[in-house]
Order: C-alpha cells, then structure tokens, then sequence
C-alpha cells in the first residue's frame, strides 16, 4: 500500500520545519481517526518531533484521555471550536509537545444535522509556549465529498496547522 502522495509531502514538511524549530508535536483526533499521526510516522525521522497521538472517537475517549468537560461535550458537542481547543490543550497537557493539533468532525454519511451538515470539522491548535498566535480554532465546511475524501482534507488542514 502507498501512501497518499500530498499527505506524505505535507507530512514530510511538517517534520522538517519542526525539527529545525526544535519542536515537538502531537495529533488529538476523532474523525480522521488517526490519519495525521499515520502521515507524520510515514517520514523516516519522524520521532525526531512527534511525541504521541490520541484517538479520541468516542466522547468518552476525549473526557477520559483528554481532560475534555462533559460540559462541553454536553452543551456544544464534539464538533465544535470549544471541543477542538479542548482536545488540543488537553493533548499538550499529557505530552512532551510544544505543539498540539485537535481535530473533531462529521465525516459521514450518517451523523450530520442542518446546523452540521456531513462535512463540517473543527479544528484546533494550541502551544505550550506563546509564539504569537497561542490558539487558533476553526471550522471547515467540506461538503459531503464522501467519509474518506473529508477525512483526507481534515489531515491536510491539520498538519498545515503544525507548520511554524
């Protein structure tokens, strides 16, 4: 099996400007279920600069090994901004990453709403030290492209947000 040819070369990107940044990262997901951390571990090398990953797919998951408040998850759910900041901040606290990356979506066919359509991932970034832009949250509107053609642009979208 090869694979994906742009997401080894982002991945590939991202292990190199993080190496030479002196960063170490890590990946919390839920919808790409693992996706980011199986790219950045394709680059020989990559345990230079990538600490761990979390597969958080149940909301159970992102309470227990990611600190995220049943509140949250509760009141917004787990596609929202407010889980994403969550899941990343939670990632850097039970890690040796300067740099964390969260990602939580609808990746279908089933599982979306009118106010969350199939499609719609979150995303999150967080550092352990302020390097001017502490934390960036967003929400990405793919449309339905199909479960693994969503799932392929989160991990995109994600390990951009890695870069320095």
């Amino acid at each position: 099996m090869s694979f994906d040819a742009e997401l080894a070369e982002l991945a590939r990107k991202v292990v190199e400007v993080n190496r030479l940044a002196g960063r170490m990262i890590t990946a919390a997901e839920s919808c790409t279920g693992g996706l980011v951390a199986a790219a950045i571990t394709e680059i020989p090398g990559s345990s230079d600069v990538f600490d761990r990953g979390f597969i958080t797919y149940s909301n159970e998951a992102k309470t227990e090994m990611l600190g995220v408040s049943e509140d949250i998850l509760a009141t917004l759910g787990a596609v929202s901004e407010a889980t994403a900041w969550a899941m990343a901040q939670g990632a850097l606290a039970r890690s040796r990453a300067d740099v964390a990356v969260a990602i939580s979506g609808i990746a279908g066919p089933l599982g979306g709403s009118e106010k969350k359509p199939v499609g719609t991932v979150v995303f999150a970034r967080a550092l352990k030290v302020n390097e001017g832009s502490a934390m960036v949250a967003d929400t990405h509107h793919f449309g339905d492209l199909g479960r693994s053609e969503i799932r392929r642009q989160a991990a995109l979208v994600a390990l951009r947000l890695l870069l320095p």
